[in-house]
């Protein structure tokens, strides 16, 4: 995370704010908010009309704005090839020792996972424990290490050893990174068992009220879902009770798993298990093509014009869920139309600045960040600029303004030069920045930024942090109201402190836009490296 020490430091280089300028508008950021959050969009779940109706309201309001259409042919709109899947059933997974099965209960022990690639899944095979399925050489683990997975089902635990640095943790946890690395290794698929820390980020009771929320990939052009580490495919979920008939044959039986992998060292003790699962799924194949908008500030310099800032948050919601109290519609007002109703003020103050930027700006809206980050993942492996001209991203997604926030964490700012770029914003304005307070939530890699940072753009992304009422106001967020109908317009928006996160996120795009040098990675920073980005390798 950002250290707090730098923007200290920094704080006499802070230029002064854009605001001098431009100050945001209460009532515009409101009304975004009121429209895309409405009933009517029935929670923006992409794939659908209501999707589409809120992606030509985006497009109409760039287009007020003046930007460049940049999208598809002289549109606003990138055609997305979303292909969505989910579970047709509830599956079957049976774990057998000695010839004698037991079969795990449907909610209870276990959810079953889906399958793009295939309608039908079935996997019967020797059960490998790898404890968190992690290979980090820079981290000197291998939890792969002497075992010999080829053709066989590896059962993983959920996240990642808390001894790793809290974005490189991230990284880690994700379900494709740990796909593929379990793909590589020869195994046919995989098994996650949740943990007592995974338990607390993503309680097993929840997951199971809303098993069958849509996922989703988009389409190569010969239509063949993208699903990286397909050959490993995610069986099941095992709940910690499912995970108590699954280690019952190791010494200490579950209690000593967790307790080894969340002591310390995170290092269960990892080996073949005395027994097979037989797994069978039935997944929902389905194409249902959406959109990213994008609109283009082209910038003032002729020579810096061709590099690009983008400015990004994701349209889309979760649609109809789970009733609760009468109500089914995931309205999305905080996830996520309060960070598109920030991008779109955005564009409005860059618009009436008095000098335009010297880069140029990119506006750009994606679909399906809520089934995977499939929009922006599309988007950066398939921009509508040149890759290499896209030089930064600052994602805007779920600021919780229902407080007049004096801090924000910022993932991913100190690992370039955009971490200054924050410092100075933040201290225009008296925003602390702060470290992230809950790594365990593997922030990092759950918003779009990432699919940025995978293609080598360093990038940044800000949430409103724990000072003042913010620790109480996210964790009641998170637990009342994230991906819940009440995440609506009866939620008690501060929109002063909203149009305070318009302003700092002008400020810190500007500052990037005007600045001398390109963004670039700090030299042998973990993403940088990993990922070819400008700068990393220090030249």
């Amino acid at each position: 995370m950002f250290r707090p020490a730098l923007a200290v430091s920094l704080l006499a280089l802070a230029s002064p704010l854009a605001a001098q300028e431009w100050q945001p508008e209460i009532g515009a950021v409101r009304a975004h908010v009121g429209f895309l959050a409405s009933d009517e969009m029935k929670g923006r779940e992409a794939g659908t009309p209501e999707y589409d109706i809120a992606a030509r309201y985006v497009a109409a309001q760039f287009e007020a704005l003046g930007l460049k259409p940049v999208g598809a042919k002289d549109s606003y709109l990138q055609p997305v090839p979303l292909v969505t899947f989910r579970a047709a059933n509830e599956g079957s997974v049976e774990l057998v020792r000695g010839g004698a099965a037991t079969k795990l209960q449907f909610g209870v022990d276990y959810l079953p996972g889906a399958n793009p690639l295939s309608p039908e899944t079935a996997k019967d095979a020797q059960l490998v424990f790898v404890g968190f399925g992690v290979v980090a050489p820079g981290f000197k683990r291998d939890d792969y290490a002497g075992l010999d997975v080829k053709g066989k089902i590896v059962v993983i635990l959920g996240g990642a050893p808390a001894t790793l640095p809290t974005e490189e943790r991230a990284h880690y946890s994700n379900g494709v990174t740990k796909r593929r690395l379990a793909a590589e290794r020869g195994a046919i698929g995989i098994i996650t068992v949740q943990t007592p820390t995974r338990e607390k980020v993503s309680p097993f009771a929840r997951n199971a009220r809303n098993w069958r929320y849509l996922g989703a990939t988009w389409a190569h052009s010969d239509g063949t879902p993208d699903y990286p580490g397909g050959t490993a495919p995610g069986l099941a979920t095992l709940s910690m009770a499912g995970a108590e008939k699954l280690f019952a044959g190791m010494p200490g039986g579950a209690k000593a798993v967790f307790d080894a992998a969340e002591g310390k060292g995170a290092n269960p003790k990892r080996g073949p298990m005395p027994l097979n699962a037989r797994v069978v799924l039935k997944s929902e194949i389905a194409r249902a093509p959406s959109s990213n908008i994008a609109g283009l500030l082209e910038g003032s310099d002729a020579k810096l014009k061709d590099e690009v800032v983008v400015l990004s948050a994701h349209l889309d919601h979760v649609g109809i869920c789970p009733e609760v109290k009468d109500d089914t519609i995931c309205n999305g007002a905080m996830d996520n139309a309060m960070g598109i109703a920030s991008m779109i003020e955005v564009a409005h103050g860059f618009k009436h600045l008095k000098v335009r930027p010297k880069r140029s700006i990119l506006f750009l809206a994606v679909t399906a960040e809520e089934k995977g980050l499939i929009g922006a993942d599309y988007f950066a492996q398939n921009p509508t600029l040149p890759k290499g001209n896209l030089v930064a991203n600052v994602n805007l997604d779920m600021p919780i303004v229902t407080y007049d926030f004096k801090d924000v964490v910022a993932f991913g700012a100190e690992r370039s030069s955009i971490g200054p770029a924050v410092a100075r914003a933040g201290a225009t304005m008296g925003i602390a920045l702060v470290p992230d307070p809950e790594p365990e939530q593997g922030i990092f890699t759950r918003s779009d930024h990432y699919r940025f940072v995978q293609q080598g753009i360093p990038s940044v992304f800000l949430v409103t942090g724990p000072g003042g009422e913010g620790a109480v106001v996210g964790k009641a967020f998170q637990k009342n109201h994230y991906h819940q109908p009440s995440d609506d317009m009866n939620l008690p928006f501060v929109w002063s402190a909203a149009t305070k996160f318009v302003a700092l996120n002008l400020a810190i795009a500007r500052d990037l836009a005007d600045a001398p040098d390109r963004p670039r990675w700090n030299k042998g920073d973990f993403f940088g490296t990993l990922y070819k980005g400008y700068g990393a390798d220090g030249k």
